[in-house]
């Protein structure tokens, strides 16, 4: 069982180490340029089409929620009908 281990052990360690690691560039100076132009878009819409879908139907349902809210609060503060 411990030789099995060990073996185990030295394999995935082999795996590990040797494996190919993808050099990845550092864009962190491109964004923060992109994000802090004046370009006077406030700082939640600069990422483009979906970040302004995404504020859009966060603000649709916002708005929806708070009206069913309301509605709900009406009907529960309506006396009921008696048959």
């Amino acid at each position: 069982v411990y030789l099995l281990f060990q073996a185990l052990r030295q394999i995935s360690q082999r795996t590990i180490s040797t494996a190919s690691r993808r050099q990845m560039e550092n864009k962190v100076s491109e964004h923060q340029k992109h994000f802090q132009e004046d370009n006077g878009l406030p700082v939640h819409l600069k990422g483009g089409a979906i970040d302004s879908l995404l504020y859009r139907t966060t603000a649709g349902l916002t708005m929806f929620g708070t009206v069913y809210a309301l509605y709900c609060l009406l009907m529960a503060s309506m006396p009921k009908k008696p048959n």
